[in-house]
């Protein structure tokens, strides 16, 4: 009242019954609360642009690297409609089209023209892709598709059936490292390394390799070992315990003994694992006159085959499922080897035959 007054403060002071010196007091502390307030006003405002300014200049830079990242990862135009239009009910088609460097009415117009005839292949060959990739059980790549779809007489480079994986959402399942279970501090006799990594053999039943895994389950670990015939990856015998003892790999090779009846002279390679080195394992050995090798000591690459083995097991199985029981894991892993593995698996160094097919071909009994 006093400051927006055009009476004196010597006046209004005398009307209010007050001294004039402390009206004078009052009159300056409120300006100067005025002054203040203006003051942290200004300042608030200059931080809330600053920040404001920070946040638009990020924001600028994220659009950029998306648009550059976009450009190298999606050079095709029908990629990148294909997404527009998978998208179009959760964004603005208008963004989507200036973030992926695509012009609105380049992408109406591919959206309105008739397919072409690559386009009509395109989506025949998505089913038939499609198909392969899941009898494969997720695992395979472009390689192993190229070599099916050539078998029902279509001639796709690999980088088209990338493509197509692409829109159809197919990814490989990825690889994990796994723990090996050789425990070679043991005092028994140690076999040299015939095998010396010849892993391409020309007959059936001249070379084995076998190794062992495990496999966790609700109820605890199951072990699993297994023999390999180097001619044409078949698991020709296997076994499965709660226990890793010397008669799960005993096991294993008396069930391959007794369904392929190697002759004499068969080389079986393994790592020094106290199991293989048994005297128990030995004297199997002895009696059906089979040569033993082993790898080097921590040379996992002397055994790679049967690595690899276990390394695609685990992809594409293990690391997919929780077993409840070892029972149910026991089933499961029955169920990949007799059945998938080794009659529906097409396996690369049987130009992409199954291991039984492969066989099958070569007239093994």
């Amino acid at each position: 009242m006093v400051i927006s007054s055009d009476k004196s403060i010597a006046q209004i002071a005398r009307e209010l019954g007050v001294k004039t010196p402390t009206l004078y007091s009052w009159v300056n502390k409120e300006k100067d609360d005025e002054v203040t307030n203006e003051e942290v006003t200004k300042a608030e405002l200059f931080d809330e642009l600053k920040r404001l300014k920070q946040e638009l200049a990020d924001v600028k830079e994220q659009r950029d690297i998306l648009k550059k990242a976009t450009a190298y990862f999606a050079k095709e135009s029908q990629l990148k409609c294909a997404w527009i239009k998978a998208h179009r009910e959760a964004f603005s088609i208008e963004k989507m089209c200036q973030m992926l460097g695509v012009s609105t009415s380049g992408y109406y117009d591919w959206l309105n023209r008739p397919p072409s005839p690559r386009q009509l292949d395109d989506k025949h060959l998505i089913p038939l892709i499609t198909e392969i990739f899941n009898s494969q059980r997720n695992g395979c790549g472009t390689r192993v598709i190229k070599k099916a779809l050539s078998r029902q007489g279509f001639q796709l480079s690999r980088r088209r059936i990338g493509r197509l994986m692409k829109l159809a959402g197919l990814k490989c399942k990825t690889r994990k490292k796994f723990k090996a279970t050789t425990d070679s501090r043991h005092h028994y006799p140690v076999a040299p390394n015939l095998l010396n990594r010849a892993f391409v053999v020309d007959k059936p039943n001249r070379t084995w390799v076998g190794d062992i895994t495990y496999v966790w389950t609700d109820e605890g670990w199951l072990y699993l070992a297994m023999v390999i015939d180097l001619f044409s990856r078949r698991v020709v015998g296997w076994s499965m315990d709660k226990k890793m003892k010397t008669s799960l790999v005993n096991n294993a090779l008396l069930m391959a003994i007794w369904q392929r009846k190697p002759e004499r002279g068969l080389l079986w390679h393994t790592d020094r694992g106290s199991q293989y080195a048994s005297d128990s394992h030995r004297e199997i050995l002895a009696d059906h006159g089979i040569t033993q090798s082993m790898s080097r000591k921590g040379n996992c690459w002397d055994n790679a085959v049967a690595e690899s083995f276990f390394h695609t097991l685990k992809v594409e199985l293990i690391h997919q499922s929780r077993f409840k029981t070892r029972e149910e894991a026991k089933q499961a892993i029955f169920d990949y080897i007799e059945v998938f593995y080794n009659r529906q698996r097409l396996h690369s160094t049987n130009d992409y035959w199954s291991p039984v097919d492969y066989e099958k071909m070569n007239k093994v009994s």
